[in-house]
């Protein structure tokens, strides 16, 4: 098991790059807390099934031909293949799980 009482201690926004942070990885979970600051993206690829929930901010989701407007306490599930990438519009955190972590080539 593993715990982090406040995701508010490990994600920082940087004006730099994306901070992304892995809290855990096994052969059938993925799990990053990811922060953006405005402007900011991670870029469109497919991937395993995902599941991004957003913890502060807004942004746009793609999901296939979709975007997705989102904002604090929004959840969007992502079935396998399909592209998916996030934009930032303000500074923006996110926690991101991905099934079958093996299978994604990109680091998010």
């Amino acid at each position: 098991m593993s715990l982090w009482p406040d995701w508010r201690a490990l994600a920082h926004v940087r004006d730099d790059r994306p901070d992304v942070n892995l809290l855990h990885e096994s052969a059938e979970l993925k799990v990053v807390l990811v922060a953006l600051a405005a402007g900011q993206s991670l870029p469109e690829h497919a991937g395993p099934a995902a599941c991004f929930h957003i913890l502060d901010g807004q942004g746009v989701i793609v999901v296939g031909d979709d975007h997705v407007p989102v904002s604090a306490g929004a959840t969007v599930v992502v079935p396998t293949g399909l592209v998916r990438a996030v934009h930032a519009s303000t500074s923006l955190v996110f926690l991101g799980n991905l099934g079958n972590p093996a299978s994604e080539d990109s680091p998010h």
